[in-house]
């Protein structure tokens, strides 16, 4: 069986990309840090790390072995944190990450209905899908809300547990000067000559509108909700809404999309294992 110890050493070595300096960092010497690496190797039968003029660089089975490194570390500081947590103060405070859109929609109406049943504390930070997640995995979040775009394969965060949310159709929003705004529902291609807004360059507005035939001109790059809202009832730009969104949105028009709209799916994710109460709470609060 790998040692834990000994793989821990590996990744600080890695991680300092020398031996002197992770003895440094874990409070050792260096002769016991190439002791531990020298055992590793043995028991693994392969060279880890690569040492000539010069040069530090990890072999395929060491590049390998830090993947799981990390990933051993990052639960180990999750359990010491979720295990400091078990106080009874600690459980009644929940800690949650999510995308803009979400903030401004279902994350207050949740909060809020939590609040309503029991004494609670609860702190969010927005975030991308990506540090998100990241928050979840670290601790500093018990739980994070993303979002994908629901015609691509379902999307999996390694050293987390998925939970869709909901489904929810995407709706074309122009100003309500535009030359469609009195119109109930569009074709999408209609839209590819005017001026676009997203929130990437790669993201699920851009890849809806390549499947309807055109290139969106891409003029506004935000996911800011006021941002997105003051930029289209300008009539500055035209987007994509989600149905959660649109219904905040003011001075535009929301138009249904014909020929089958685009849709997302938010999911929420949470570390594997028993969820925090709360985050459950959360969770159903959402539902």
């Amino acid at each position: 069986m790998l040692d834990p110890r000994r793989a821990l050493t590996f990744r600080e070595v890695a991680r300092q990309r020398s031996f002197s300096r992770a003895a440094v960092s874990l409070s050792l010497t260096q002769p016991a840090v190439s002791q531990q690496i020298r055992a590793l190797e043995l028991q693994l039968g392969e060279q880890l790390i690569e040492r000539r003029r010069g040069q530090f660089e990890l072999t395929a089975v060491g590049e390998l072995l830090l993947e799981h490194a990390e990933a051993l570390h990052e639960r180990l500081q999750l359990a010491k944190l979720q295990l400091g947590e078990s106080a009874g103060a600690a459980r009644r405070q929940l800690r949650l990450a999510a995308f803009p859109s979400a903030l401004a929609t279902l994350v207050p109406s949740a909060i809020a209905r939590l609040h309503a049943e029991t004494e609670i504390e609860v702190s969010a930070v927005q975030g991308s899908t990506e540090d998100a997640v990241a928050a979840v995995r670290d601790g500093r979040a018990h739980i994070a809300l993303c979002f994908q775009d629901a015609s691509l394969p379902r999307r999996e965060h390694a050293g987390t547990r998925r939970s869709d949310v909901l489904e929810e159709a995407m709706l074309a929003t122009v100003g309500r000067g535009h030359r469609l705004a009195g119109r109930k529902r569009i074709r999408l291609a209609e839209l590819a000559d005017d001026p676009w807004l997203a929130a990437t360059r790669d993201g699920l507005i851009v890849r809806a509108c390549r499947t309807a035939g055109f290139e969106p001109r891409l003029a506004y790059l935000t996911e800011d909700p006021l941002a997105i809202n003051s930029f289209v009832a300008a009539g500055l730009a035209v987007t994509l809404t989600s149905e959660l969104l649109a219904p905040h949105f003011r001075h535009v028009s929301v138009l249904a999309l014909a020929g089958g709209a685009p849709r997302r799916t938010i999911y929420a994710v949470a570390p594997p294992g028993r969820m925090h109460p709360l985050a459950g709470a959360f969770l159903n609060a959402l539902r």
